[in-house]
């Protein structure tokens, strides 16, 4: 009987968890270099919540478009954040409804029992700060895949 490999996998949507630094660091992985608009950013204080709208980048399809089986692909995926106490951001203009943001990274600093702050990294020197009582995100996608409007697999120079 031989492994699984990742070009075996089924092709469905995918909803995933993340409840510690080490998930969100694969979460971090597949909504590198996604792309929204500053007007999909939802922070519901009440709720405690955190969302974007995403255009993501299918890291997980690359094997397929890389055999030139299909275009490089993107999906519309939310990313959802819980037990946010606080939200505050840095080279965000909010007030620019046109803005279209790029999501390189997520990164977490712990402070005691689980509590801390989660780091959206944005190209372009932006960063989106949510202290949280404990990491509680999902990553859902939400619509069919589509064709990139680039073509192209994103890459970052050296």
């Amino acid at each position: 009987m031989a492994d699984a490999k990742f070009e075996d996998a089924r092709e469905t949507p995918l909803n995933l968890g993340a409840e510690d630094a080490e998930d969100l660091e694969v979460v971090s992985s597949l909504v590198q270099d996604s792309v929204f608009p500053v007007t999909e950013i939802a922070w519901q204080p009440a709720r405690r919540r955190f969302a974007l709208l995403l255009n993501r980048f299918r890291w997980e399809d690359l094997p397929a478009a890389e055999r030139g089986t299909r275009d490089p692909e993107r999906v519309q995926s939310l990313l959802v954040f819980d037990n946010v106490l606080a939200v505050a951001s840095q080279g965000i203009d909010r007030a620019d409804k046109d803005l279209i943001l790029s999501l390189l990274s997520i990164g977490f600093d712990p402070d005691e029992e689980g509590a801390g702050s989660i780091h959206l990294v944005l190209a372009g020197d932006g960063v989106i700060r949510l202290s949280v009582e404990a990491i509680e995100a999902r990553l859902k996608d939400v619509t069919r895949p589509y064709r990139a409007p680039s073509g192209k697999t994103p890459h970052h120079p050296d």
